[in-house]
This record gives C-alpha cells, structure tokens and sequence, in this order.
C-alpha cells in the first residue's frame, strides 16, 4: 500500500486527523453503550454525543437542536429534497443547477418521472449562475430551490445569501448542499437564508459514513427515514456513534484551523497554478479565479487526455483527479465543464487538484517539477497537438467507433 504518496485529491476525501481518530477509537471498544438507552453506561454514550452535536453546531453558526445527523452527503441531499416536497405536496417545481454533483442531479431527474418539473439554471464560463434566469424560474408552485454552495469540480462559489433572498420571496424552501464548503468558507446559518444544508464528515478530516443535515427551527421536515425515535424523530436508526464523536471533533479542528489553513492553502494554491500557467502553453484555469475554494484548482491541458495525465503523476505518486469522466471509462467529459461551454480541446485535458491544512510546500514543488515534462511527453504523442482542427477531428473518430 503506498502511504507516501503527494495527495492532492481532497475534494474527493481527506486523511482522518490523527486527533479525530483518538478521540473515536474508545467509542469503538469501552463505550459502546447505545446513547438511547437509560441506564448510565449508555448515557454517558449519549452525553458524548450531544457534545458533538454542539461541536458541529459551532462551526455552521447554528443551534445544536437544527442538526440531524446522516450517513454520508448522498443521504443528506435525499432526506433534504423528499422532505421539502413532501412539506408542500400541493408545489411540483424544483429548480437546481446543471453542474450539481449527483445526489442531487440524480435525484432531480427521478422526480420528473413522478410529474415534477425541474428547473436546470446554466451557468457562464466562469461556471457562475444568472440571478435574472433564477429570478424568471421562480414560481408560486416552486417548492424547492436546491443549489450548491460550492462546485466540487472548480471550486467555483456561488452567491448563496442573494439567491435565498430571491427564493423567499417566492416561499420555496432553500437547500444548498455544502459538502465542499464547511470548513473552508465561514458560515453563519443564524444570519443566513438557507432552510436546509447538507455536509459530509470525509471532506473535512472526519472519517467516512457519518455526515449531517442542518434543518432552520421552524422549517417543515418530513422524514424518509421511518422507525425510532432518533435525531427527535427526524432520522430513525441507532446513532453511528464513533463517526458522530468524530465528526464532532473534526468541525472543532477544522473551525480551530480555518483562517490560518484557508490562507495557506490558497497561496499554495495560487503558486502551483500560477507557475504551472506559466511554465506549461496552451493551458487555462477553469472557473471563476475569484469566487471560488482556496484550496481547488482546475487546470485544462489542451490536446491531451485528462486520463493519461492522471496515470504519469501517479508514476509519480502524486494524487489528483480529472475534470473529465475518462476514467470511468466513459469518452464524455464533466457534465460541469460541459456546462460552462469549455473549448472541447480543454475539456478532456481538465485535471483537479484539491489542497487541505496538510499540503506542503515539498509536494507542490514536486508537481510544479514533474508536471511540464508529462505535459510535453504527452503533446509529442498526440498527431494532434497544437491544432484544434485536427484534434476536434481525431476525438470525433474516436468516438465514432
């Protein structure tokens, strides 16, 4: 197993704090009491738990009774939208974006089959929302209004408080799944418009199979998961209680860390783009270069594929990932940088790299070294390269067959 490798993939998952682990481990072997139950043994279990339901509360600037804890972001995405449409039976609109991950899309695109219509904004080249195409959307029969904070392909950050002022006028209930945001935006839900908003444990040092849902005191939820009495009747299932103390402990090191992490990797950041822009031709930044995650940049290379670029930095054990969906072994790119209307030449070359608090300034040297002459190698295979008529022509053949 290669443990020394350069990871730069965090928008996929992160590495588990050595202190979260610590505080989980004793939760798996002395106190496995249920934390329902009423005896002592069990209700220390319980007390541990509502300690870390007040840790993650902290981070999103909320109330510890507006969390309900999930197994992952999926879940919380799914538990969000049922719940609003099952509030508001009589509303069958839905509005969402195009570049929404797939827990959403997915979920989105079931519903039309049932009789909802759903609303996919554009969005421009920089990856950022029309307010105007929103604000036309908008209904009295528009039920849910569901938008990411941030893309976990680009970074790119949209503009949640105006978009929820919109939305509220209308009466919609407002979702924003915010799994790339928490710990790495500041967050204030008591000050903010969103109803309902999804996180994950894995994208902020926590481990995986344990995320939650904030729900706005006074919003209409109801439950798709039916049976105890759990997260006060809103999620049955016996409480994961390691991942819940984990994740308690994570929002507290991730608020801890926030401002000093946010600003070093956003210089990282800039200087692994800002060189390899400079040092590689005929490459771009996708998405928009102000609004966005300091920790995330996606760089299109043109006249290569995304994936051959992807396994070279993995000779070289470096971890990141591609802007395209090659690697599933599909010839289609990102439904997101499709959306943003990229050049077709840059679309298949896009890789992601996604920094976190334990990125060094050695690993990025090591890209910034390695990267240039993996590009050059690559270029010099392809019969295409430098010329877009031809490498437009190539991959039609390509997938022609």
């Amino acid at each position: 197993m290669q443990n020394n490798c350069i990871y730069l993939d965090n928008n996929a998952t992160t590495k588990v704090d050595p202190e979260v682990i610590e505080v989980m481990l004793p939760y798996l072997t002395d106190y496995y009491g249920n934390p329902s139950s009423m005896h002592t043994f069990g209700g220390q279990v319980g007390k541990a738990v509502r300690t870390a339901r007040e840790q993650l509360a902290a981070i999103l600037g909320a109330d510890e009774s507006e969390i309900v804890y999930t197994s992952c972001g999926t879940e919380g995405d799914n538990a969000a939208i049922r719940a609003a449409l099952l509030a508001q039976p009589e509303k069958r609109h839905i509005i969402t974006t195009q570049v929404e991950h797939p827990a959403v899309l997915n979920v989105c695109k079931q519903l039309e089959t049932q009789g909802y219509s759903v609303t996919y904004l554009s969005v421009n080249h920089q990856g950022q929302l029309d307010l105007d195409e929103l604000e036309a959307s908008l209904t009295g029969n528009t039920a849910l209004v569901t938008i990411m904070y941030a893309n976990n392909e680009t970074g790119t950050v949209f503009p949640i408080e105006q978009i929820g002022l919109r939305v509220k006028e209308y009466g919609a209930i407002f979702h924003v799944d915010a799994v790339q945001a928490v710990g790495k935006i500041p967050l204030n839900m008591k000050t903010s418009t969103v109803d309902m908003l999804t996180l994950s444990g894995h994208k902020l040092h926590g481990p995986k199979g344990i995320g939650a849902l904030y729900i706005r005191r006074g919003v209409r939820f109801r439950p798709f998961m039916i049976g105890g009495h759990q997260e006060r009747g809103r999620r049955a299932g016996t409480e994961n209680v390691p991942g819940i103390i984990a994740l308690g402990k994570a929002a507290q090191l991730e608020l801890l860390h926030l401002e000093d992490a946010t600003t070093r990797e956003r210089r990282l950041r800039d200087r692994l783009e800002q060189t390899l822009l400079t040092t590689i031709p005929d490459c771009v930044v996708n998405g928009d270069v102000t609004q966005r995650l300091p920790n995330t940049t996606n760089i299109g290379f043109k006249y290569i594929e995304g994936e051959a670029i992807l396994l070279s930095l993995n000779k070289y054990g470096i971890c990141a990932s591609s802007g395209s969906a090659c690697t599933s072994g599909s010839l289609e790119p990102s439904h997101v940088l499709r959306a943003m209307g990229l050049p077709y030449t840059t679309l298949h070359g896009s890789i992601r790299f996604s920094l976190c608090r334990y990125t060094t300034e050695a690993e990025i040297d090591q890209v910034i070294e390695v990267m240039p002459s993996i590009v050059e190698r690559l270029r010099a295979l392809s019969p295409f390269k430098n010329d877009d008529a031809g490498w437009l022509q190539g991959q039609s053949l390509v997938i022609s067959h």
